[in-house]
């Protein structure tokens, strides 16, 4: 796995594989995390996103966001850093808004969400979109 498993209940730790310029500062990265949980928020490069994507997933490519379950109170969340920022300028989206769906996308995986499913999507995005509202963000699926 690509960090060693936090212990305690109501924990976020940030990992930084890349230089933090451009990165949201820790604080606002911990408000997606809205659950008593114990997570590692982990920001990558393009190669080791790349390489966590083709070792889990069998994807030779970086992906945005990949989660990573211990339990039912324990994972973690990697972050591809240039993934996240080319998406956020071609939706014209601020990298703070982005970063803030993503980790909140990553928390409701944790919790036993998916998308696979266009009934499963649909209820993702409802509470992506409800919870990014209570953190002040916009509706990342709304169109301009």
């Amino acid at each position: 796995m690509p960090t060693t498993r936090a212990k305690t209940k109501n924990r976020v730790s940030i990992q930084y594989a890349v230089p933090r310029r451009g990165v949201p500062s820790a604080a606002f990265l911990r408000k997606g995390v809205h659950v008593p949980f114990s997570v590692t928020l982990r920001i990558v490069g393009e190669t080791e996103g790349r390489r966590l994507n083709r070792t889990f997933r069998k994807k030779n490519r970086a992906t945005n966001v990949l989660t990573f379950k211990y339990d039912e109170m324990s994972g973690d969340i990697v972050l591809c850093h240039p993934v996240i920022r080319r998406e956020a300028r071609a939706q014209g989206k601020t990298l703070a808004a982005h970063y803030a769906h993503l980790v909140v996308h990553g928390m409701l995986h944790l919790r036993g969400m998916d998308h696979a499913r266009a009934r499963e999507a649909a209820s993702m995005e409802r509470a992506e979109i409800r919870i990014l509202r209570r953190l002040g963000v916009a509706d990342p699926y709304a169109v301009e």
